[in-house]
C-alpha cells in the first residue's frame, strides 16, 4: 500500500471511529442503542449528505478495499465471541422451540411480503418479477442476527433463557434468508451454486460433533502439559486460524462469513472458551467494538443513498412498515405461545426478533446490486430497517422492564422460559 494510500484510509478511519462514537453516544441518551447511531454514521457518511460529494472527498475509491477487509474482519470476531459466549446449557429442550418459532416468524412475514410485493411491482417494475416476489419476502423476513446479539449483549440479556432463545432464533430466520436470497440470485443468474449452500447443515455437524471432542481431547492433553507461555500463544493462533477458516468456508457456501463465526464460537469447548476469555478476549472487544465494528457499520452505510426519496413515496412506506412489524411481530408471538412460552416472554421474542438494522441493509444492498431493487424501493426498505431496529429498545423496556430482565438473569439457568399450560 502506498504512503499516501495509507494516510487516507487512517484518515477515513478516524472519521467513521469519531462520527460513530459520537452519535452512539447521542443516541444512547435518549435510550437507543449505540448500534442505532453507528448505523446512522454510516448513512450520514455515505452518498445521502450532499449529493456523494462529501463521501467521494472522504472515503476515496483506493482505501474502500482496505476498509472492507476492516469492516469484515469486525463482524467475523464479534460474531465468534458471541458464539463463545452463548451458554448451551440454556439451550437444552428448547431447540424444538427455536425451530418452531424460527418457521412461524419467517412465514408469516415472508407471505405478506410476496402479497406486498404484488402491489409495489406496479410502481417498481423489474425483468424478475418472480426474483422481485421472493426478494420483498426474504427482506421482510430478515433478522438482524449480529444487531441482535449487540443489543442483548448491550443489555446483559445474552446470557439469560430469552436472550439464548431470541438469538438461536435469529440465527436460524437468518440461515433461511440467506438461503432463499440465494435462489433470488439464481433466478437472476448470479448465484452461488445452491448444493453449496446446502452443505451448512453437515457442516455444522462437523464443528460440534467432530471437531468439538477433538478440542476437547486436546485441552485435556494440555492442562496435564502444563499452562506455559507458548501453549497460550499456540491455543489463540489455533482459535485464529480455524475462526478464519470457519468463515471463509460459510462464505463459500452462500451464506454470510458471520454464521461461520458464530458456529465456531458455539463450537468451541468450554475449557477452550474459558482461556480464549481470559488471554484474548479483553483486549480483542475493545477493538471490535471501538475499531472494527463501527467501519463495518460505515461501509454498509456507503451504499445507502436516501436523497431520492420523495413524499409520493410515504405511502408505501407506511405499508412497508405494517408488513414487516406485524409479519415479523405476530409471526414470533403466536409461535412462541403455540410452544407454550408465557406472554411476557413471547411479546419479549416477538419485540427482539423484530429487529433488522445491518443484516437488512445486506440484504437490500444485495438486491440493488441483483437489479431487483430500484433506488427508490431500497431507500425505503432501509428507512424500515432503522425504525424497526429503533424501535427494539423502546418497546423492550415498555414490555421488559429492568426488574424482570434481572428476575431472568440472575438465576439464568433454573429460570427457562417454561412452557405456559393455560392455554393461548
Amino acid at each position: 500500500m502506498a504512503p499516501d494510500t495509507l494516510l487516507r484510509l487512517i484518515a477515513a478511519v478516524i472519521v467513521i471511529v469519531t462520527a460513530a462514537r459520537v452519535l452512539g453516544w447521542a443516541v444512547r441518551r435518549i435510550g437507543q442503542p449505540a448500534v442505532i447511531g453507528e448505523i446512522l454514521a454510516g448513512i450520514l457518511l455515505g452518498p445521502t449528505l450532499f449529493g456523494g460529494e462529501l463521501t467521494r472527498s472522504l472515503f476515496p475509491s483506493e482505501v474502500r478495499p482496505s476498509l472492507t477487509v476492516l469492516a469484515e474482519i469486525g463482524v467475523v470476531v464479534f460474531m465468534f465471541l458471541v458464539g463463545l459466549e452463548l451458554d448451551q446449557k440454556l439451550l437444552r429442550g428448547q431447540g424444538r422451540i427455536a425451530s418452531g418459532v424460527a418457521l412461524s416468524s419467517i412465514v408469516f412475514p415472508f407471505a405478506l411480503g410476496a402479497l406486498l410485493a404484488l402491489y409495489l411491482f406496479q410502481r417498481h417494475p423489474t425483468e424478475h418479477r418472480l426474483a422481485f416476489i421472493l426478494f420483498l419476502g426474504t427482506a421482510m423476513s430478515v433478522t438482524a442476527f449480529p444487531v441482535l446479539a449487540r443489543i442483548l449483549t448491550d443489555r446483559d440479556l445474552l446470557g439469560t433463557p430469552i436472550g439464548a432463545l431470541a438469538v438461536t432464533c435469529a440465527a436460524l430466520d437468518d440461515v433461511v434468508a440467506w438461503t432463499l436470497l440465494a435462489v433470488v440470485a439464481a433466478l437472476v443468474g448470479g448465484a452461488t451454486g445452491l448444493w453449496q449452500i446446502m452443505l451448512v447443515v453437515p457442516f455444522a455437524v462437523l464443528l460440534l460433533f467432530v471437531l468439538r471432542p477433538m478440542l476437547i481431547r486436546l485441552g485435556e492433553r494440555r492442562a496435564q502439559a502444563g499452562d506455559t507461555w507458548v501453549g497460550r500463544v499456540g491455543v489463540v493462533i489455533a482459535v485464529a486460524v480455524g475462526l478464519g477458516l470457519s468463515a471463509a468456508v460459510t462464505e463459500w457456501m452462500g451464506l454470510h462469513l458471520i454464521f461461520g463465526a458464530f458456529l465456531f464460537g458455539a463450537a468451541m469447548p468450554r475449557e477452550y472458551g474459558r482461556r480464549v476469555r481470559e488471554w484474548a478476549l479483553p483486549w480483542v472487544w475493545r477493538v471490535s467494538s471501538l475499531l472494527l465494528l463501527p467501519v463495518f457499520f460505515a461501509v454498509a452505510g456507503l451504499k445507502v443513498d436516501l436523497s431520492g426519496v420523495g413524499a409520493t413515496a410515504l405511502g408505501e412506506l407506511v405499508l412497508i412498515l405494517l408488513v414487516a412489524i406485524g409479519g415479523k411481530g405476530i409471526g414470533a408471538y403466536v409461535g412462541a405461545r403455540v410452544h407454550g412460552i408465557p406472554p411476557r416472554h413471547s411479546a419479549v421474542l416477538a419485540t427482539l426478533i423484530n429487529t433488522r438494522g445491518l443484516t437488512e441493509l445486506i440484504v437490500l444492498t444485495v438486491g440493488l446490486g441483483l437489479g431487483v431493487l430500484d433506488t427508490e424501493l431500497y431507500s425505503l426498505m432501509v428507512v424500515m430497517a432503522l425504525v424497526t431496529t429503533a424501535m427494539t429498545g423502546v418497546v423492550l423496556s415498555l414490555i421488559y422492564p429492568e426488574h424482570c430482565a434481572r428476575a431472568d438473569r440472575e438465576p439464568a439457568v433454573d429460570r427457562e422460559p417454561r412452557p405456559d399450560r393455560s392455554g393461548i
